[in-house]
This record gives structure tokens, sequence and C-alpha cells, in this order.
């Protein structure tokens, strides 16, 4: 008796929720002047047929999508933080996992993510995320990682020819 009870309240519950997902679209069913905005087949025939489906997102690299990752702080990334063991690459979204390390002389271990975004040797470029065992770090430590990966990534350039 009380599995049915129970049964009947999730159900119900999950009606409501699944209901309260499509959202409250009444500003969008009205013109400014009130009256009800009508679909017409003609003139909106294109704003569902977009030649997309469901399945584009869980294709890996879709043939009119270039994805490029600075060489240069990809490079740098590795070499500053090489006292880190490294978890997880991916070079087509330009994200880098690190384990935890202990730099050398240091005492505290750290563990990070940098996250290349584009193609320019630019501080924009470049996100990363450091953390100790007991929390984030401070900005200022997380400033001079950016700073090291930078001027490492410059570096590099420099001895490649390029400016």
């Amino acid at each position: 008796m009380m599995k049915q009870h129970a049964f009947r309240v999730f159900t119900a519950g999950l009606l409501l929720f699944s209901l309260a997902a499509c959202g409250n679209r009444a500003e969008d069913d009205a013109q400014a002047d009130g009256a009800p905005v009508i679909f017409d087949a003609g003139r909106d025939a294109n704003a569902f047929n977009t030649g997309q489906s469901i399945f584009d997102a869980f294709r890996r690299n879709p043939p009119d999508v270039s994805v490029e990752v600075n060489r240069y702080l990809w490079n740098a990334s590795l070499d500053v933080l090489n006292f880190m063991p490294i978890e997880s690459v991916d070079p087509f979204t330009g994200v880098i996992v690190f384990g935890y390390g202990t730099p050398p002389g240091g005492g505290q271990a750290y563990r990070g993510t940098v996250h290349i975004k584009d193609p320019a040797l630019e501080a924009r470029a470049l996100t990363i995320a450091l953390q100790t065992r007991s929390g984030p770090v401070a900005a200022g430590t997380r400033r001079a990682v950016e700073d090291a990966i930078l001027s490492r990534a410059r570096q590099l350039r420099i001895a490649d020819g390029r400016r």
C-alpha cells in the first residue's frame, strides 16, 4: 500500500516537473498588441528546417569546423607544468588535465587544468585552474603560472624563428 502511494506521488511529481520544464511561453505566443501569433507555414517553413539533427552533436569533427590550438602555448604548458603528471589531453578542445605534483623545491602539491582556447599567442587564449589538496590557489599564484607559460611560449616562438 505504501509503495503504491509513493509510486503515485513520484509519478505525479515527475509529470508536473515535465510540464514545468516546458516553460512559460505566454510572451512568445502574443504580439505586442495582445493578438495571438499565428504560424504561417509559408513564411516560417524554414524556421524548423536547419539541416541539423540530434546526431550532429555526437560527431567528432564536423566537416566545416576547424579547431586550432596555439602550439607554443601547448608546449609551454607542458614545459612549465612538467612536475605534474598528465592525466588527460584533448588537442581538439585544447584542454590538458594534470594530476597532483610537487614543484621542485616546494612542499605543496598542486594539480591543474589548462585550456587553450584560441590559436593566437595572447593571454586571453590561455585559462588555467590550479588547486592544492585544500582548495584553489590564490589568484596571484595562478597569474604567476600563466605568466610563466606565456613567457615560455614566447621563447619557443623566438627559438622557432617566428616573430
